[in-house]
Order: structure tokens, then sequence, then C-alpha cells
């Protein structure tokens, strides 16, 4: 089996990247099983910047296979925010409920849904040391609801309610969120790439 990092320590990212990687062959690292990691900074002004700069860093220090991602949240209403400050929205200290609310007062005015629209955008960037680094990009596009509903996965997935499906991110299972999340779209065009 490959062994291939995942340049996260976040616990829910790395629980959707091994599902999705893990029927393929892969075993599954993330920067949790490397206490001592280099912490990258996130200077780009993409997702796709940010996942590169990730990627490149943590493939050439482990010289491993290494896909890093950077996702968030785009509301159209706010011109794209919280965008690539997503994690930090509402401070450095990456509160989900202090970015949540923020959204939420930043939207308390604008009661139509269809003026509440939104994506969850994931770009992933796959570093192989010595190679180019590739990247893809996967989108699901919704609406913000008016309040947080749900209890599962983490993030803004409480406020997001996913087009065609009419409820949030948060009340959806593991396996329907991986069938249609962002991260599973983006994921999908990655396949390609590793094969």
């Amino acid at each position: 089996m490959k062994e291939i990092i995942i340049a996260t320590k976040n616990k829910g990212k790395v629980k959707e990247f091994e599902a999705l990687l893990t029927p393929l062959g892969y075993i599954v690292r993330s920067l949790l099983d490397y206490p001592n990691a280099i912490d990258v900074e996130e200077t780009g002004t993409t997702f796709e910047e940010n996942a590169i700069l990730k990627a490149d860093a943590i493939a050439n220090t482990y010289q491993k296979l290494t896909i890093a991602d950077d996702s968030g949240l785009a509301v159209d209403y706010l011109d794209g925010k919280p965008g690539v400050y997503s994690a930090r929205y509402a401070g450095p200290e990456k509160d989900d409920i202090a970015n949540i609310n923020k959204v939420l007062k930043q939207l308390e005015n604008v009661e139509k849904l269809e003026e509440r629209s939104a994506r969850f955008v994931c770009a992933l960037a796959l570093s192989i040391p010595g190679e180019k680094t590739k990247t893809v990009v996967g989108t699901c596009e919704g609406y913000i609801s008016m309040m947080p509903i749900g209890e599962n996965g983490f993030g803004y997935d409480p406020i997001f309610i996913v087009k065609g499906k009419e409820k949030t991110m948060a009340c959806l299972t593991s396996e329907e969120k991986n069938e249609i999340s962002h991260r599973a779209k983006a994921l999908e065009k990655l396949k390609e790439l590793i094969y």
C-alpha cells in the first residue's frame, strides 16, 4: 500500500480523506502523525495558491506524496467572503461557532433565500517530490440558512443548505456528504491524477 500525507491537522478533513482514499489502497497520514511538522503560512490570495504552498512544503520536507487542500465558504452577498479566510473569519482562534455567527450577523437583513446563495469551494494540490504540482477544484452550491441546523460535520456545515437537498450539510450523514461535497468532487477529479 502507498502512503499519502494529507497536509492538515483538521480531524474532520482527515476523516473525509480517509473515507475516500483508503478504498483506493492508500495509507492516509496527516500532520497529526508528524508532530514536528512545519506550520505553513497561508499567504495565497486564492484557495489554489494556499493548497500549493502547503502541499509543496510538506512533500519537500518528508519526500512523500502529499495532498493539501484549501477550502472554505464563498457567500455571493458578501462578495465571496469569507473565502480564503474561512477558518479564521472571526479571528485567529479558528472558532467554528464564532465564524458561523459572524456570517449570520452579516446576512441578518437578507431574508430571501436566493439572495443568500453561497458555495463551498475546495482546491486540492497534489505534490509529488520532483514533479510539477497539480491542482483541481470542486464546488458544492447552496444557500446560507437563517440559523445553524444539524449536528454532523464541522465548520460552516450547520448553516449551509445544500442545493437540491433542502437541508444543511450538518444534517447529512457522512456517506451522503461524501457523495456531494466540494471535497468529494475535487477528490474525484484528483483520482485521475493519482493513477
